[in-house]
């Protein structure tokens, strides 16, 4: 399960807030102040009417789909993104279950993959597209988005004014369906024929507002965070990411990258443009170095004196790169966790409707 939490000044004399779901933290303080997260089974307060700066008037709306469609309004905020340690064991299960071949050697055939074992068991009507580039402007968004804009009852932009390059959608839908179509229809497909970067949607179970830091970088429990950078997301497992459709494997060599050489994500700019002997951040060291790929801190391996690690224990930052193998670890899950380069014959990926428009540099697979 996936939820969110976003720092916002757009909310400063409320307290931390939640839509959607009962399963994921919320704060008992109130006010400004850094409320102490709650069991994630604890009951999640009602949202209050979050303010509207701007509604876009939607482009090419006739009369009589002017009373249906949504305002899209903007809020500005920093966008925490969470995962459930329980969400990624369900949907490996749910799709192994669906793509797995009768024992019986007279049984019929191996089923193959339907829409429905791409729906998670527990999605709701919220749902997140993540780091829409900011050359996607929200006409060009709500024009990607088609008919199903009529069908959403609320549209929310989030900018971060720290991040330039990119802002995320929260679209809310009246009923299950339409939220599913939303889902199966636009996850994976390009914004345009000249745009190289996917859709990427998640079901979100629960969306907390809070004007406190501390709250807002305090993971609910049994949940850790994931990046918001388009880069760094799709490089891990899609059963850690959520996300199943990537413009191509996302190496940081990659020519895909370059569409982001001025990208906001510390990552992205530390990989691009290190030095040929980057350093740990604490105690200078240049070998067995791992990125942080929640905030870039560099830090050595627990081979050297462990400064990696640390940063893990005192932030709960558990994804990190190694530096020179291009490898994910996962602290929590004392594994590798990173996306597998797929061949262009795996059945399990037909549905990817894209294809990158760079061919150098392992940049050209085709999403099948």
């Amino acid at each position: 399960m996936f939820s969110l939490r976003i720092q916002s000044v757009d909310f400063p004399d409320a307290a931390p807030t939640a839509v959607a779901g009962g399963q994921v933290g919320s704060s008992g303080g109130g006010g400004g102040g850094g409320g102490t997260s709650q069991r994630s089974d604890d009951p999640i307060p009602s949202i209050t009417a979050a303010p509207a700066t701007a509604p876009l008037e939607l482009p090419g709306a006739t009369s009589a789909a002017c009373a249906r469609n949504p305002r899209i309004n903007h809020t500005r905020g920093i966008l925490h993104l969470y995962r459930s340690s329980s969400s990624a064991s369900s949907y490996a299960s749910a799709v192994a279950a669906t793509a797995t071949p009768s024992s019986s050697s007279s049984g019929p055939a191996a089923p193959q993959l339907t829409p429905d074992c791409l729906l998670p068991p527990w999605r709701g009507t919220s749902l997140l597209v993540l780091a829409v580039p900011t050359r996607v402007s929200p006409d060009d968004f709500v024009r990607f988005c088609g008919p199903y804009v009529e069908k959403a009852s609320d549209i929310r932009v989030i900018r971060d004014d720290g991040v330039e390059d990119r802002y995320s959608v929260l679209v809310e839908f009246d009923d299950q369906k339409s939220a599913d179509g939303f889902y199966l229809d636009l996850n994976g497909w390009r914004f345009s024929s000249s745009e190289v970067e996917v859709c990427h949607v998640l079901f979100i179970v629960a969306v907390q507002y809070t004007p406190s830091t501390e709250l807002a970088v305090t993971p609910p429990v049994g949940s850790t965070e994931l990046p918001t950078c388009p880069v760094c997301i799709e490089r891990l497992d899609q059963d850690i990411s959520g996300i199943m459709a990537t413009t191509c494997d996302h190496s940081f060599q990659c020519s895909c990258v370059s569409m982001w050489v001025n990208s906001s994500c510390p990552v992205c700019q530390f990989c691009q443009k290190q030095s040929e002997n980057p350093t740990c951040s604490v105690c200078q060291t240049s070998g067995n170095l791992w990125i942080c790929i929640i905030c870039g801190f560099v830090g050595c391996g627990r081979y050297e004196e462990g400064h990696a690690i640390r940063h893990w224990k005192d932030t709960q930052h558990c994804y990190s790169l190694d530096l020179e193998t291009q490898r994910v670890w996962d602290y929590v899950g004392d594994s590798y966790v990173h996306r597998l380069n797929h061949s262009k014959s795996d059945a399990n990926h037909s549905k990817f409707r894209s294809k990158c428009k760079y061919s150098g540099d392992n940049c050209g697979k085709l999403l099948l």
